[in-house]
């Protein structure tokens, strides 16, 4: 029983920190070399793929500018003037057909007679849309091509009255009732384009008139 205490004494410390694992006891990771970096990795950035399914749509920002009201009062104005000068055309219809475009026209009859109480009506508006609108910069484009498609259409309608002068087709025979028929297209297609230009100059749009936008767009 003595000899255990001297054999303790006798064994040399065990160093369990500074103690060297076999070669042969390693783990198998330590024996790989270390992983080199990708040298795509560093610069490029891989967007993961682990996406949801449904991805969130991106808000679209749209931009809406209405035409202002005072371009579309003065646009629709505009068209008074051709509708005014020629209501003349319509007189055979509206003598065949009173009851049904007398109604049609009493909305404007105000309008109508105080156009006509005023001496050189017709002159003095052609002028003030022509250089106080068509040939205005301040104004929008919009305008004055409305303004200037009035009056080209306005100008147009005088183009048969000066035909029937130099034609002078009587009062009765054929070429009275061409001349009959004649007035009655061109009120029809008055009447067409009136309308139509109203409606879309009090919505905002711009009216093309067949034969007539084209010619007012050139002066622009």
């Amino acid at each position: 029983m003595a000899s255990i205490p001297l054999l303790r004494l006798s064994l040399p410390p065990q160093k369990a920190l500074t103690t060297k694992t076999p070669h042969h006891n390693r783990p198998i990771s330590a024996h790989l070399p270390s992983p080199i970096p990708h040298p795509l990795k560093s610069t490029l950035h891989i967007p993961s793929l682990h996406h949801s399914p449904h991805p969130r749509p991106r808000p679209i920002s749209a931009s809406y500018n209405p035409t202002p009201v005072t371009d579309r009062l003065i646009s629709a104005a505009a068209y008074f003037l051709p509708f005014f000068n020629g209501l003349q055309y319509g007189r055979f219809l509206l003598a065949q057909y009173p009851r049904i475009l007398g109604p049609a026209l009493e909305p404007i009859l105000p309008l109508l007679s105080l156009y006509r109480s005023l001496p050189y009506a017709s002159f003095v508006a052609f002028f003030a849309l022509y250089l106080g609108v068509v040939r205005n910069p301040s104004l929008s484009r919009y305008v004055r091509f409305n303004a200037m498609q009035a009056l080209v259409l306005d100008v147009l309608l005088v183009v048969p009255l000066l035909v029937q002068r130099i034609l002078d087709p009587g009062r009765a025979g054929f070429g009275f009732k061409l001349m009959v028929m004649g007035h009655n297209a061109i009120f029809v297609f008055l009447v067409m384009c009136f309308v139509y230009s109203l409606v879309y100059s009090i919505l905002g749009k711009t009216p093309y008139l067949p034969f007539v936008a084209d010619a007012a767009g050139r002066q622009f």
